[in-house]
């Protein structure tokens, strides 16, 4: 009995040594098994890297996300960056405000009170009383040494002409000359090494493209002289507009979009290049109660007025141009002996010697039927279309002579004394 039970008792210690044993082996196993996830490896340790490192998310991805961050705000830069802002940054340093004074004469009682009688018994009747009024507007410098374009309705009957630039500076405005008819004004500031715009082609426009409008709608409201920006597109051009002997004339005008209002006017219409392709001038508004834009604004196209400051410049105003023609409806008696099919068209009843028409080879007889591209049904149709005449001009006469059409291009000549 006592046999069995030192059997027993010595396999138990063999049991739990047994025990013991594997439990150290896989302790030490372990051991060793961090030891090389924390060591580095020799051949790391002879090229001179540190033994430890420690690869956790400050110094692995902290470095990431700045790249990644700087990258994406540069990509934002370059897309806020487009085409209207660089075309804005080259234009707006030369545009300006123009503030302008007239001199307003009224009465204090209206006119049905000018009678010879009342006058001579009540002389207060005829007393007149002046007050100065401000207006506003916009230009654009278009050389360095001091020239501006401008609407002639910004500068109307002006007192005293202020030009302010960008920058705050401030010149009085003189006008070099100015045509009421096409609305055209050009001034002068006694300035220096100026930035200037860059004149486009208005002849080449495209329905749709970006049509950028620069001005000064608030004036002297705002201490800033920074001018505004509004943004559209070219909607329609060659829009002509009725007018009367006397009036402005404005035709071939550029229809846009872009928000024009008060103080706009004489200001640049610019395209995504940053060329001045036209020089606002216009709106239609809401009605009486609605004076702002509604979207439909007009500018004078920059080729013309170009045309108009050329000649100003070299003369100071607008030449006068004749053809030495005179031109007369066609009713149905003319048209019975003439045999011809409608009264449509202007005949030509007297030509002048030595003018103009004789030499261009007009006859009288003739019957225009179009001038340049224009469809001619009466008098006031060639008289319309003539309306923007300037000397040098060439207009291309469709004309009807003993039943056949023909071509005669007539050169404009100035009004010799």
């Amino acid at each position: 009995m006592e046999q069995k039970s030192h059997t027993r008792s010595s396999r138990f210690r063999v049991l739990v040594f047994g025990i013991m044993v594997v439990l150290a082996i896989i302790l030490i196993g372990l051991n060793t098994v961090g030891r090389k996830h924390d060591t580095a490896p020799s051949n790391l340790r002879s090229t001179g890297v540190p033994q430890t490192v420690h690869l956790d998310s400050t110094h692995v991805r902290k470095p990431y996300q700045s790249e990644t961050l700087q990258s994406n705000q540069d990509e934002i830069t370059t897309s806020r960056r487009n085409a209207i802002v660089r075309a804005v940054e080259k234009v707006e340093p030369a545009v300006v405000s123009i503030t302008v004074t007239q001199i307003i004469r009224t009465r204090l009682f209206p006119s049905i009170f000018d009678d010879p009688f009342l006058r001579h018994f009540f002389p207060e009747f005829r007393r007149e009383y002046q007050r100065k009024v401000y207006g506003i507007g916009s230009g654009f410098i278009i050389s360095e040494d001091g020239y501006v374009l401008t609407n002639e309705h910004v500068i109307s009957s002006a007192q005293e002409i202020v030009v302010t630039l960008t920058d705050g500076t401030q010149s009085k405005g003189k006008v070099v000359g100015s045509d009421s008819r096409l609305d055209v004004a050009l001034l002068k500031i006694d300035e220096r090494n100026l930035p200037y715009v860059t004149l486009g082609c208005s002849d080449d426009l495209i329905i749709g493209e970006w049509a950028i409008a620069i001005g000064n709608p608030f004036g002297f409201v705002l201490d800033k002289s920074k001018p505004t920006v509004t943004i559209g597109v070219v909607s329609a051009f060659h829009r002509d507009f009725e007018s009367h002997p006397g009036e402005r004339v404005y035709k071939d005008m550029i229809q846009t979009d872009a928000a024009i209002n008060q103080g706009n006017s004489g200001g640049p219409l610019v395209n995504s290049n940053g060329e001045v392709i036209g020089i606002n001038t216009f709106i239609f508004t809401g009605g009486q109660y609605s004076e702002g834009s509604i979207g439909i604004g007009f500018a004078i196209p920059i080729n013309r007025a170009k045309k108009v400051a050329d000649e100003l410049l070299q003369y100071g105003r607008i030449r006068d141009f004749w053809t030495g023609i005179s031109i007369q409806n066609i009713d149905w008696l003319i048209a019975q002996s003439l045999d011809l099919q409608s009264t449509n068209g202007a005949i030509i009843s007297q030509i002048e010697s030595d003018s103009p028409g004789e030499l261009a080879g007009l006859q009288i007889g003739d019957i225009i039927l179009k001038v340049n591209t224009k469809i001619v049904q009466d008098t006031d149709d060639v008289i319309d279309a003539f309306a923007e005449g300037q000397v040098g001009d060439i207009y291309n006469l469709t004309i009807q002579r003993r039943g056949k059409e023909m071509s005669i291009p007539l050169k404009l000549e100035e009004v010799t004394p």
